[in-house]
């Protein structure tokens, strides 16, 4: 599937928009990408939640569910920086051969082909994460520690019908264009190694990869264009 190896090609292509690109259908392939944990992670979320409920540890469960909340913020953005950006070499230690063939074809794809609905998302890739640690987390109270990772879970899914969102869709809402134009920034040119965050951009903040203060006003959309503006950029695959 994949093609691109980010320890042979270095830095991160520039993203191909050939004609003739069929967004409807390239979306359509990306959906049916993320159907299938669509359907897994919120069951076993809601499955936790009754139990907690029906043994009245309801306000621990909550608790807990916060804690997956505060916790998806900066795994979201380290992640994407030193996982899906890292570099991983093809080196003779078991540790490295293994991390290579895990994460090294991971996100050159898309950033070479943002409109490819093959690479927008990871499918079923987390799967394994989940079999390892839905399972460990019930060494804790089903309440506590399976809530937490249940919830975070639920996050990477929630960010990754986001990031659909963003290559596909165009929302109206003040918020989504933000986003979205954050994320449109980050894969030109000059935001390769920018704008991180893809549901917020709170760690870009605190790590210092926030978009340059020159380029935010332009990309904001509650700022009123004055004549002479660059526009927004245009959707993936627009010409």
């Amino acid at each position: 599937m994949y093609t691109l190896l980010k320890s042979e090609v270095g830095p991160f292509p520039e993203p191909e928009f050939p004609q003739g690109i069929d967004l409807p259908a390239e979306d359509r392939k990306a959906r049916r990408r993320l159907y299938p944990v669509t359907g897994i992670y919120p069951l076993y979320f809601i499955l936790l939640l009754v139990l907690a409920i029906r043994s009245h540890h309801t306000l621990v469960a909550l608790g807990f569910v916060a804690l997956g909340l505060v916790t998806w913020v900066p795994l979201e953005y380290l992640v994407h920086r030193h996982i899906l950006h890292g570099v991983f070499p093809k080196n003779k230690d078991p540790l490295s051969l293994a991390l290579h063939h895990l994460f090294d074809a991971s996100h050159a794809d898309h950033h070479a082909r943002p409109w490819d609905g093959m690479h927008i998302n990871g499918h079923v890739d987390t799967l394994f994460a989940a079999v390892l640690f839905f399972p460990l987390s019930f060494l804790a109270p089903h309440y506590t520690a399976p809530v937490w990772v249940a919830t975070v879970f639920m996050c990477f899914l929630t960010e990754e019908w986001t990031h659909h969102a963003i290559h596909f869709w165009n929302l109206k809402s003040p918020y989504f264009q933000y986003i979205r134009r954050r994320h449109l920034f980050h894969h030109s040119r000059h935001g390769v190694g920018l704008a991180y965050g893809i549901t917020s951009g709170i760690w870009d903040v605190v790590a210092n990869t926030r978009v340059p203060e020159d380029q935010r006003e332009a990309l904001s959309p509650w700022t009123r264009p004055e004549p002479g503006d660059k526009a927004a950029p245009p959707p993936f695959g627009a010409a």
